[in-house]
């Protein structure tokens, strides 16, 4: 990567991997080198400074997106659920997902880290760290078999859901406006996953998770509480934004949240519009700031799975939101937390140095 006047970012959330597979799989990973049209590839994040993140392993819904983000459009939406999807049928969109991430290590576009000192050490060498994410784990089985073989490949973080229910919990519904005060928690399962991805470490990702799987996880984890791609409900009342009760839980665990570059979840008015202005997200920046601290604080763009705001289409354009940064009163020290240092400092707390 390129020499960066301002500082790298390290990301909470993409879905690039999904956009890959869905493209032709491995042989549409030359793509990321050249340029592709999406959010993220190599030429673009050594223009805008994306030093890499959370890729993510999720296996799609046979939903029409078109409806769906024109039904995201109206005033007032709650789009139902996809139906959920069996381990059967999970397991082979999920492994060829990880197959692409690592043929992408292979052709030297990134490396998978497993550690947070890996981490730093790509950064400090100019290249593109990846952590492996699951987003849902419909790939998980029961036993857990299937995380103990992952784990083994770099599996270090994982969302129990996706939105739509699985063996281990329940997730929001994309309404609005409403709380995420939806429904019933994590499953005996669901405590399982939790217990045993505290003993490996691996994070648990509590974006897309509904209230009651959220306070579940407060009270049977051991690690920080982390939602890698969520904004804040006091400004957005969406059931996919954290309330601060929820926010207050993860400071007290010292934990941290990822802005989620998302307009439905950025707006005041839920609406899935790219019309976003910067100041507005800088308005989510402040709560979360208020309400966590400095120091647990990021960026969880869910680039290549959202519509985000129009002046931020794709990671080129991070200094944009970097330079708001600043010309809102965001010292170099703490853009710096917000940009990657935060990302570290829970995951060395998380996983070990």
């Amino acid at each position: 990567m390129s020499k960066q006047t301002t500082p790298l970012v390290f990301d909470g959330h993409n879905d690039v991997l999904l956009k890959l597979y869905l493209a032709g799989g491995k042989s549409a990973a030359s793509t990321f080198l050249s340029g592709r049209d999406g959010a993220i590839d190599l030429p673009k994040a050594q223009t805008g400074g994306f030093a890499g993140g959370f890729f993510a392993v999720y296996v799609p819904s046979p939903i029409d997106a078109d409806d769906k983000m024109e039904e995201m459009a109206k005033p007032s939406y709650d789009l139902p659920l996809p139906d959920p999807i069996d381990w059967e049928d999970a397991l082979p969109v999920a492994l060829a997902q990880i197959a692409i991430l690592f043929d992408l290590q292979d052709r030297g576009a990134l490396t998978v880290c497993r550690t947070a000192g890996q981490i730093r050490e790509v950064l400090a060498a100019g290249k593109m760290a990846a952590i492996l994410h699951i987003e849902g784990a419909e790939a998980i089985d029961p036993d857990l078999y299937t995380l103990e073989v992952l784990y083994q490949a770099g599996l270090r973080s994982i969302g129990p859901v996706w939105s739509r229910p699985t063996i281990f919990g329940h997730g929001v519904p994309f309404r609005y406006p409403s709380t995420p005060d939806i429904g019933d928690g994590l499953t005996d399962h669901g405590l399982r996953l939790v217990r045993r991805c505290n003993e490996l470490g691996v994070m648990i990702d509590l974006s897309h998770l509904n209230e009651a799987g959220f306070w579940d996880v407060a009270r049977h984890s051991t690690q920080p509480l982390v939602a890698t791609h969520s904004n804040a409900q006091a400004i957005c009342p969406h059931s996919r934004n954290l309330t601060d009760k929820q926010l207050a839980a993860i400071r007290e665990s010292d934990g941290m949240v990822g802005l989620n570059f998302a307009v439905a979840f950025l707006r005041d008015d839920g609406r899935m519009l790219a019309d976003v202005p910067l100041t507005q997200m800088l308005r989510h920046l402040d709560h979360l700031i208020d309400h966590l601290g400095e120091n647990r604080v990021g960026i969880g763009s869910d680039y290549d799975g959202a519509v985000v705001p129009k002046d931020l289409t794709s990671c080129a354009g991070l200094p944009k939101l970097i330079q708001a940064m600043a010309q809102h009163g965001y010292d170099d020290v703490l853009i710096t937390k917000i940009c990657h240092e935060n990302w570290l400092r829970v995951l060395e707390k998380t996983w070990g140095a």
